[in-house]
This record gives C-alpha cells, sequence and structure tokens, in this order.
C-alpha cells in the first residue's frame, strides 16, 4: 500500500508538471522550456539527495546515466508534443509506452505480480488507452495528429527508459542515483539545444516560472524512486503512468479542452485499477 500511494502521489505531480510545461512551451521553444525544466530539477533532486543521503555504487550510478537520458529525452518530446498538439493526446499516449517498458523489464528481470495485480495492471492501460483514443475532431489536421502521437510515443520510450533504469537502483543508494540522473539530463538537453539551435536564454521571469515543472518533476521522480523501493517495478510504473488523469482534467478546467465520453470512460477506469492494484 505504501509503494501505490506513493507511485500515486507521483503520478499527481508528473500530471500537473506536464501540464505546466507543456502551457509554457507554447510561447516558447519546447526544447528550451525542458532545459530550463530540467535545471529545476536538478537543484530540487540535489537538496533532497543531500536530506535523505544514500550510497549509491557504480552500477547505481550507471543507471542513473541510463535514467538521465531517458528523462532529458522523454521531457523535450513530450514538452514538444504538447505545445504543437492537444494536451490529451499526447500525455496519455507516452503514458502507455512509458508503462509498457518498465512491465517488459520487470517481467524480464523476475517479478511475479499477483493475478488481481496484473488484472489491475491490464485496466490501467486500458483505461489510459481509452483516453488516448477519444474522438478528437478538433486536433487539426492528419499530420497535426501525427506528429503528436510521434512525440507522445518518443516522450513514453523515454519515460521508461527512467523508470526501467531508476528501478534497478539499490535501496542503499538513497536519492544521490535521482540527483546524478538530473545532471545527466540537463547535459543531454543541452547538448540538443545545441543541436537544433534553439535558443539558451529566457526573460528572468519567465526563466523562473520555466522552473517549477521541473521541481514538480523532481518530486514525482523521487517519489517514484520511493515506489520503486517499496514495491515491484511492474506494478509502480502503471500507477505512475497515470499521470494523464491529472493532466487532461487540469486541460479541460483550465484550458476548457473538452473530455470527450471515451475520456470519461478511461479516468473512471484509472480509479478501478488503482484499486485492484491495492488489493492485490
Amino acid at each position: 500500500m505504501t509503494a501505490v500511494l506513493l507511485a500515486l502521489a507521483s503520478a499527481l505531480a508528473y500530471g500537473v508538471s506536464d501540464f505546466f510545461g507543456g502551457l509554457f512551451a507554447k510561447r516558447h521553444s519546447a526544447w528550451t522550456i525542458a532545459f530550463w525544466g530540467q535545471l529545476g530539477a536538478l537543484a530540487a533532486a540535489g537538496l533532497l539527495a543531500l536530506w535523505i543521503g544514500g550510497r549509491p555504487s557504480g552500477m547505481d550510478l550507471v543507471w542513473a546515466a541510463v535514467a538521465g537520458v531517458g528523462s532529458a529525452l522523454g521531457t523535450a518530446f513530450l514538452y514538444r508534443g504538447l505545445a504543437s498538439g492537444r494536451m490529451g493526446v499526447v500525455a496519455p499516449i507516452s503514458a502507455v509506452v512509458s508503462a509498457a517498458v518498465p512491465i517488459v523489464v520487470g517481467v524480464a528481470t523476475g517479478e511475479r505480480p499477483a493475478p488481481l495485480v496484473w488484472i489491475g495492471i491490464a485496466v490501467g492501460l486500458v483505461a489510459i488507452w481509452l483516453v488516448a483514443r477519444s474522438p478528437d475532431p478538433e486536433s487539426g489536421s492528419r499530420a497535426a495528429a501525427g506528429a503528436s502521437v510521434r512525440d507522445g510515443m518518443l516522450a513514453g520510450a523515454g519515460f521508461g527508459a527512467y523508470f526501467a533504469a531508476i528501478g534497478q537502483v539499490r535501496d542503499e543508494a538513497g536519492l544521490w542515483p535521482n540527483a546524478a540522473s538530473m545532471v545527466v539530463a540537463v547535459v543531454a538537453l543541452l547538448g540538443i539545444l545545441l543541436l537544433v539551435r534553439a535558443p539558451l536564454g529566457l526573460p528572468p521571469r519567465r526563466a523562473g516560472l520555466a522552473l517549477i515543472p521541473g521541481v514538480l518533476g523532481a518530486i514525482a521522480l523521487t517519489l517514484f524512486l520511493l515506489a520503486a523501493q517499496q514495491g515491484l517495478l511492474t506494478v509502480v510504473a502503471v500507477i505512475a503512468s497515470l499521470y494523464p488523469a491529472a493532466t487532461v482534467i487540469l486541460a479541460a478546467l483550465v484550458l476548457h479542452e473538452r473530455i470527450h465520453r471515451g475520456q470519461a470512460v478511461g479516468l473512471a477506469a484509472c480509479a478501478v485499477a488503482v484499486a485492484l492494484v491495492a488489493l492485490g
């Protein structure tokens, strides 16, 4: 139950972070916003690591480096997708993929959830898929819709790599691997910025605002790491990947994006999935 609650808190923080990140990326380059967000994530993760402590091994730091690359790519493509497409499409697709990757890794490394938990996992994946497959006549051209799907899948692959890699970190490592992954993510995003020739700087006030999604993201990643240390990777990854519920609800409340019937069913199924996993 502790792992489930931590994963739920992670999903909430992820969803709010993605909403604000996508909102800010509508006014500036998604790559720039992602970079500044990772700076905020690094600062928050570093402070949390200093507070909690830990003794990471060399292999823990290797996994952290892999996780950092995944986090950088996931954040960059997610922000680009959220900025150019509808939040209710990009975020759920990224969640489906990000949940699938650690499930495969968890099973491959010997995790065997209880039957009821497997049902909950299946319901969770279907729930997110329902949200992603909702009719969206306002999304624009087929090319634009395809770009949103592509960015969602690339973002999901990046976040899935993060989940799978950070889930291999030992409990004794504490939160230092999380901070180390943020260092790698900042360096990777800086390289992407230079490659695509996106602007690096932001006006002071907007730079401060751009740090907020990163701080929320660092909190989400920390909660996920703690959840993975308490429970099975296959379980906590699916629960944490329910974050589109928060993103879609915020998009409806703030941006007045319509929640279609399929999305509503998917959101309700998310609650069923969490209940099944908790009972299992």
